[in-house]
């Protein structure tokens, strides 16, 4: 996954992984491949358990209130799981890694994850994550419009939501 700056694409597969956790490694693997992520890992038999357990604690920064006490979850997950930057290079291109080299891929989705979700948040503002509007939905999204306004996990919840509040002031 070529991530410049890290931010929209860690957050939205922690989204996606949160939302719809895998049920097997090969699951894991195959989603990460799917969504980008640069095969510098040998998956391990750990990797989904502390893949689940990453997801737990993110889940936690989302449903943290923005600002301070979301920052705090969001510094102890850095904490644990990122390195100093380093530069890196793949076939010519420079670029930076906030973690160590040769990581099981639990430890570079958390390096990815907490990192990608500290520069959406900080370029983006802290409220710029949250669960969907549709109270018997909740799903995870971030906030990546132009306005920030963005309440639902999906053009399908806004619209079902739009129609119901429509369908109220008319009855």
């Amino acid at each position: 996954m070529h991530i410049s700056p890290y931010g929209y694409d860690p957050v939205r597969l922690a989204a996606d992984l949160a939302n719809h956790p895998p049920e097997t490694l090969d699951e894991l693997v195959t989603r990460c491949l799917d969504a980008g992520l640069s095969r510098e890992w040998v998956p391990g038999p750990e990797d989904l358990t502390r893949t689940r357990e990453l997801l737990a604690r993110w889940v936690d920064v989302v449903d943290a209130e923005p600002g301070p006490d979301r920052a705090e979850r969001l510094n102890a997950l850095l904490a644990s799981g990122t390195a100093h930057p380093r530069l890196t290079d793949h076939g010519g291109h420079w670029h930076l890694h906030y973690r160590d080299r040769e990581l099981p891929l639990a430890g570079v989705l958390h390096a990815l994850v907490a990192t990608g979700t500290a520069m959406h948040l900080a370029e983006r503002g802290m409220d710029r994550l949250g669960r969907c509007a549709v109270a018997e939905c909740r799903l995870i999204y971030a906030d990546t419009s132009r306005t920030g306004r963005r309440r639902y996990c999906s053009t399908r919840c806004a619209n079902r939501d739009g129609v119901r509040r429509h369908r109220a002031r008319a009855s």
